[in-house]
């Protein structure tokens, strides 16, 4: 079976930044803007209802930071055709076409359609009319989920190598109100920001509760771990007790587009210079974390 590869990544570096001499202990990541579709998708879906999948625009809302000395990887990759923020191993065997080889996580996300490879949209739109080959899914995991957490951990090891710790924005957007096949609490109103660190576990609080406070002085609605704790990426590479900080942002996207049409707002301006303003108090308190 031929594929064709997609190019999983686009690394956007600060000017004079080399990989082995970061600039400061900040690195984002977008794991959901990618909208180069491959066209072995063969997804029977249309394009439109694809797109709602996508965290549109959060990639270029946060790209003051590279200016500011923080790299911003962000895939190329749809989530729909693979997401960079589920577990290997949370295959959904609905999906294929002969049971999986390895291990498999049926996780909450699977069981709604929503593992590695997803099943369904938010409004339970079907994503395929067939079966997929397990070497499909294999491929899509060879040429895009590894590339992706491969540049990931090079970028958060070669700031950790430098300052000895190393913050991590695991950057996100969520709907106004939850799908009903979105999470298991359709319906549900969303705040203005959700924090997530995984009760913990993959930050020191400080840098969540820095955020937040920050946020809230600016008006905004915030709420930490609830209704979104952090997922894959941030439980992969953060690990408190190394130095590593791994804290996940959703932003509604009320704020900044509208969700029918995925076109700019009013309030997209200020949203953006806020993420700036907040990126550099970041970059200087990071750096006052490892003076």
């Amino acid at each position: 079976m031929r594929f064709t590869q997609p190019l999983s990544y686009r690394l956007d570096l600060p000017p004079r930044y080399p990989e082995s001499d970061p600039s400061a202990p900040l690195v984002l990541d977008s794991p959901h803007s990618g909208t180069a579709y491959p066209p072995d998708f063969a997804a029977a879906a249309d394009y439109g209802a694809l797109r709602t999948a996508e965290d549109t625009w959060v990639d270029d809302l946060w790209s003051d930071a590279v200016d500011m000395g923080a790299p911003l990887l962000a895939a190329t990759f749809p989530r729909a055709y693979i997401d960079a923020n589920r577990a290997p191993d949370e295959i959904d065997e609905l999906l294929l076409d002969r049971p999986w080889p390895g291990a498999v996580n049926a996780s909450p996300k699977v069981r709604l359609g929503k593992g590695l490879i997803w099943r369904m949209l938010d409004d339970g739109t079907p994503l395929y009319d067939r079966k997929l080959p397990v070497e499909e899914v294999e491929h899509r995991i060879e040429a895009c989920w590894k590339p992706y957490h491969a540049a990931l951990r090079q970028l958060l090891d070669g700031a950790h190598r430098k300052f000895g710790k190393v913050w991590h924005i695991n950057c996100h957007s969520m709907p106004s109100v939850a799908g009903a096949y979105a999470t298991d609490q359709p319906g549900l109103v969303h705040p203005d920001f959700v924090l997530g660190d995984r009760d913990g576990s993959t930050s020191d609080p400080a840098f969540r509760e820095f955020i937040a406070a920050w946020l809230r002085a600016r008006g905004y609605n915030v709420t930490v771990n609830d209704p979104y704790k952090g997922v894959e990426l941030v439980r992969a590479f953060g690990c408190p007790a190394e130095g590593r900080h791994s804290l996940q942002i959703e932003i509604n996207r009320k704020l900044y587009m509208d969700e029918v049409s995925l076109r700019p707002t009013a309030g997209y301006g200020r949203l953006k210079a806020d993420l700036r303003e907040l990126t550099a108090a970041l970059i200087l308190w990071t750096r006052a974390q490892t003076a």
